[in-house]
């Protein structure tokens, strides 16, 4: 707390204190709402406005959708929402007509956990949540346009979310013309005959309605499709992959999670995996970011090969086809569809004990190795665990090069989720595979030459050989040579050999997933889909649209054993059989239908609400296209369109910001937006980090409460560590924005959160610290208010040579440093002018004070408004021009010129910073202090660098 003196107080009745900062800020804020301040004009539409406005050049800000917790904010959050608005201020004071909103992202499982706890209803709690939420924002001044915020579970809203499901669903991605098309146009290819119908030697109208459905649902954008899943017993969902932690379990709760095939909803994301790539390139985006993008879509070049088996063929995809001929056994992911099919009654004659697991038959080792894989999570499957496990499934596969029958096995390292979830083992140069063949004692055989002396015998190596500067060796059949050609010329020639016999063919794999999009649970979108008597699935019309949650008197999905990965889900939604069991008439008149009782995920909302920002209360289109075009458009620098600036967190580099932008692009190929790339730039804020304190017991005690003495920390007489982490209400050392502001002001608080360090580094909180900005407050005030009297004390008087100096300097740094958000160096700089000011004594001139009143005006807005007022302005400081600085004032009159002789400092000169080398040598020699260090000797060389040196080298 702070301390104050009454004494002083009744002294100085208008000093600016943390009481004057409430009121003055309480003020301003009824202000900014009751006149709209904030509001950006649309070019069109209900949000249309001033003509001039819409004619400055456009500036979308956005901050990542927050969450509106039931704990409310701690002062860690607002960092990326104040500096937002910081810069938002700065981009209107110089001219620019400023987008700046915030909704909420309100469905999810904290509310429906909640839900489950207490019997509320999540939308109740949700909503009280918002409010607070809302109350703690507007209390740091934040200028948003209130007309264009919402909340995720506004049916106005997620009516255009399922609209888009709906756009999604009725789409297919067209390789041919790169780009999304509605689902219509394949099928008039299909009834024309120009496609083929896959699968059938039958034509479009032999196939009855549900074949055609499924013939469609290989094609469409969304589709539902019986797939390997993350199964949650514990939280009764399934979850993506993103949301499940590297040990295996959910994020949420710390569940075990299991691998499960479920039928669920998809987005085919794969079909942009190249696009997604591509487009990387031309956003201004952190390069930590775009490489985290890249990793997770994972594209690799290679060739797909098939390895008889049987009646059937296993199908591998390999980036190292020139090592086919060093192929001795194969792996299946454990959950592959083909191990049903090829597992034999009994083990081959000679199966040596140590493949068999200790099973009597394939089909027990196989169903006891599946269950203890499924118990893992795919990080904890790719570990490069010591001891190598696996199953062989007593089947034979044959090398399609070599002939050779080769055992098949199955293996937790091989995932369904890369290539073809099945593998070619070339062990004596692959690390994985070598480790796995001396586990089970299975052949190996060089076919890359070691150049490093091991060798061309792999029973002899410590480890395999893998490189792609060497020589193919050992790999030749009748048809087809590699030995002796480099790695590139192998794999060139051994992919044309397998595409000549139609055996393989080169391609192109990826390690992106389609996006899982179901989700059972209640507090979530539900689906515009309904499913007629044969199963088929069946698009609402818009007309029906939003398709809302019904009540349900229990919200939460049946949960199980945790770790009971035998179980199926049962969602909340289905157990109200008046919602889900429907008639409706779709077009060909009444029937009854059945709801798909599954929700979207939380990622569904917050895959477009950069669009609802612009047009908000369109309920007739997702987006009025001109407003889209003039908010979002492409432009210069900005090819593909999409938000000026995005500011949150790096940890949605693989969740949010690829799923957006897939949505993104679906709805620019069908020319509903303008914009292929929802975010042209990207900026990710640090962390606010605070201290932890924790018993010997490693229990977290509240910060507050902790002293600290002789360089120890103490908790009720107990001694305690301390170490810096996150900041949270579970580790007791949350510190509320409210708290912050009651004690110092809402200005403070953004000046020192912005001031901590540069806004993309993480910072620990300092409570003590924050009382340097609040008296740089109270210093700005004190040199244009009068405490005493309350009067404004600035004179009608020309500032002095330096005052101008400092004034045109602190302009032009905080210029520069306002628009590459270095805010923290800016308020240096601001600080630096103030100072200047309070040391130079007597009376501010008024064009410096007011100049120093803009400067300030992003950062702390209130106190700048209120001075603005003060200074008898009528209008607000929120929309004056930022202060430019007069060049003339900005560089230095004279700079100091060291001259060295040998090395050594002889003189030193006062200059002017526009000299000339010529010049400065001249000025040099004819020094006086020069000229007695040379005494006489003759000058052999001159290096002159103006303004600032000058090196003389005697002869």
């Amino acid at each position: 707390m702070t301390e104050t003196n009454p004494a002083a107080e009744s002294a100085a009745p208008h000093r600016y204190t943390a009481a004057m900062a409430a009121d003055i800020e309480a003020r301003w804020q009824d202000f900014w709402d009751a006149e709209g301040t904030y509001a950006a004009p649309n070019p069109s539409g209900d949000l249309a406005g001033d003509p001039q406005t819409v004619a400055r050049p456009k500036k979308f800000i956005m901050d990542m959708f927050p969450y509106p917790s039931g704990a409310g904010l701690h002062v860690g959050h607002p960092l990326g929402y104040i500096a937002t608005d910081v810069y938002a201020r700065y981009q209107r004071m110089t001219g620019h007509n400023v987008l700046h909103t915030l909704g909420f992202d309100a469905f999810g499982l904290p509310a429906e956990q909640y839900a489950v706890q207490t019997g509320t209803h999540p939308r109740v709690s949700t909503e009280a949540n918002i409010e607070n939420m809302k109350a703690q924002l507007r209390r740091l001044g934040l200028g948003h346009d209130k007309r264009r915020s919402f909340a995720t579970i506004d049916p106005d809203y997620y009516k255009w979310t399922q609209w888009i499901f709906l756009q999604i669903f009725n789409s297919w991605y067209d390789e041919d013309a790169r780009k999304a098309r509605p689902i219509a146009d394949l099928v008039g290819q299909f009834e024309s005959g120009e496609r083929a119908v896959p699968g059938t030697t039958r034509a479009w109208g032999e196939l009855t309605a549900a074949e055609r459905a499924d013939v469609l649902s290989g094609y469409r954008l969304a589709y539902a499709s019986d797939a390997p899943v993350n199964w949650c017993p514990g939280l009764g969902t399934v979850l993506a992959n993103e949301e499940v932690t590297a040990d295996g379990r959910s994020e949420r709760g710390n569940f075990p999670v299991f691998k499960a095939k479920l039928r669920q909803w998809n987005m085919r994301i794969t079909a942009y995996a190249d696009r997604l790539l591509e487009d990387l390139d031309a956003l201004d985006w952190p390069d930590a970011i775009k490489l985290q993008q890249r990793n997770w879509i994972g594209r690799s070049e290679g060739a797909r090969v098939d390895f008889p088996v049987g009646e059937d063929a296993i199908t591998v995809f390999t980036t190292r086809p020139d090592t086919l001929f060093g192929a001795t056994y194969m792996v299946l992911a454990p959950e592959h569809d083909l191990v049903d099919t090829i597992v034999p009654d009994a083990w081959p004659a000679g199966t040596p004990a140590l493949w068999t697991g200790g099973h009597a038959t394939p089909a027990l080792a196989v169903d006891a190795y599946r269950k203890q894989a499924a118990a893992k999570s795919d990080v904890e499957r790719q570990a490069d665990a010591k001891e190598k496990t696996g199953v062989f499934t007593g089947a034979h596969a044959v090398n399609p090069v070599s002939g050779e029958r080769v055992p098949v096995f199955i293996a937790d390292y091989v995932l369904m989720g890369y290539g073809t979830g099945a593998i070619m083992a070339v062990p004596a140069h692959d690390t994985r595979d070598f480790a796995f063949a001396r586990a089970f004692d299975l052949p190996m055989r060089c076919v890359v030459e070691p150049g490093d002396g091991r060798g061309t015998d792999p029973a002899a190596w410590d480890d395999a050989f893998d490189s792609y500067d060497a020589k193919i060796i050992a790999s030749s059949n009748d048809e087809v040579s590699l030995d002796g050609l480099g790695v590139v010329e192998a794999k060139a020639g051994i992919t044309r050999w397998l595409e000549s016999r139609g055996i393989g063919e080169g391609t192109v794999n990826y390690r992106l997933r389609d996006w899982l999009f179901s989700r059972q649970r209640y507090w979530g979108e539900p689906f515009p889909i309904v499913y007629d008597e044969d199963g088929v699935a069946h698009a609402l019309p818009e007309s029906m649209l939003p398709l809302e949650l019904p009540e349900v008197e229990d919200y939460a999905p049946r949960t199980f054993d945790p770790d009971d990965a035998d179980t199926q889900p049962e969602t909340p939604l289905s157990r109200n059989e008046d919602w889900v069991d429907v008639t409706l008439d779709l077009g060909d008149g009444p029937k009854r239908y059945r709801r798909e009782t599954n929700t979207m995920p939380n990622w569904a909302g917050s895959c477009w609400y950069e669009l609802r920002y612009l047009d908000p209360h369109n309920g007739g289109k997702l987006v009025d296209p001109d407003i889209e075009r003039y908010w979002m458009g492409p432009r210069d620098g900005m090819p593909h369109g999409g938000v000026d600036l995005y500011v949150g967190g790096a940890e949605h580099a693989v969740l949010h910001l690829l799923y957006a932008r897939f949505w993104s692009k679906v709805l620019y190929d069908l020319g509903h937006v303008s914009s292929a790339e929802p975010f042209h730039r990207l900026f990710n804020q640090g962390m606010i980090q605070a201290y932890v304190y924790r018993d010997a017991r490693g229990i977290a005690v509240p910060a507050a409460e902790v002293e600290e003495r002789d360089g120890a920390f103490w908790y009720q007489g107990e001694k305690v560590g301390r170490v810096l982490g996150k900041m949270g209400k579970s580790l007791k050392n949350a510190v509320t924005p409210d708290e912050i502001c009651a004690e110092y002001g809402a200005d403070t608080l953004r000046l020192y959160e912005m001031a901590m360090g540069p806004l993309d580094v993480s910072r620990p909180w300092d409570t003590r610290a924050v009382v340097g900005q609040y008296r740089l407050l109270q210093r700005l005030w004190r040199n244009i208010v009068d405490e005493s009297t309350g009067e404004v004390t600035v004179v009608d008087a020309e500032p002095g040579e330096d005052t101008l100096r400092a004034l045109h300097k602190a302009i032009d740094g905080v210029s520069q440093d306002m628009a590459a958000m270095r805010f923290n160096t800016a308020i240096a700089k601001i600080t630096e002018l103030n100072n200047h000011l309070t040391k130079a004594g007597g009376a501010v001139p008024r064009t410096v004070a007011e100049q120093l009143v803009l400067l300030v005006a992003p950062l702390a807005p209130h106190i700048a408004e209120e001075l603005w007022r003060r200074l008898g302005h009528t209008d607000s400081v929120v929309h004056q021009d930022f202060p430019v600085a007069d060049p003339a004032y900005v560089v230095d009159e004279t700079v100091t010129c060291v001259v060295q002789i040998k090395g050594k400092v002889k003189a030193r000169l006062e200059v002017s910073p526009s000299i000339t080398d010529a010049e400065l040598e001249a000025l040099a020699l004819a020094d006086p202090a020069v000229v007695a260090a040379l005494g006489g000797a003759g000058i052999r060389k001159v290096i002159a660098r103006a303004p600032k040196l000058v090196n003389i080298v005697p002869a």
